[in-house]
């Protein structure tokens, strides 16, 4: 399946625009494709505290399960008042691997990387004891 990454590249600049982002003005939308179809999509949510502050991508994996669950296989991400492509930080890295693991695409100004590349060696249950 290829996916379609002008629609979520809008179904992303759409949700940015609903972000919550009174403290760095710069506002971030997310939005992913499930392994069955659907389209999952967060803003970020900025609190005074900064360290509480909700990434866009946190709420997508939270939509991800408010909706069904199952496997993310491509998401774009973009930020800023102009809408570019903006990328995941390590936090979210990691949250993108749990809901989508090394072959999830993330789009990139140089067109889509798997999430292995953005996070090699990346920590994931398989490292927990049995």
């Amino acid at each position: 399946m290829t996916p379609d990454w002008a629609g979520l590249r809008a179904a992303a600049e759409d949700v940015a625009r609903r972000a919550y982002a009174p403290y760095s003005n710069y506002p971030v939308g997310a939005a992913a494709v499930v392994d069955d179809g659907r389209v999952v999509s967060g803003c970020n949510v900025e609190n005074a505290s900064y360290g509480l502050t909700l990434c866009a991508e946190c709420g997508l994996v939270s939509d991800l399960h408010r909706s069904g669950g199952g496997r993310l296989v491509a998401l774009v991400c973009v930020g800023g008042e102009d809408a570019h492509l903006a990328m995941p930080c390590g936090r979210c890295r990691q949250l993108l691997w749990e809901a989508g693991g090394a072959t999830l695409e993330v789009l990139t100004d140089d067109g889509p990387v798997p999430m292995a590349e953005l996070l090699p060696r990346a920590w994931d249950s398989g490292e927990l004891p049995a």
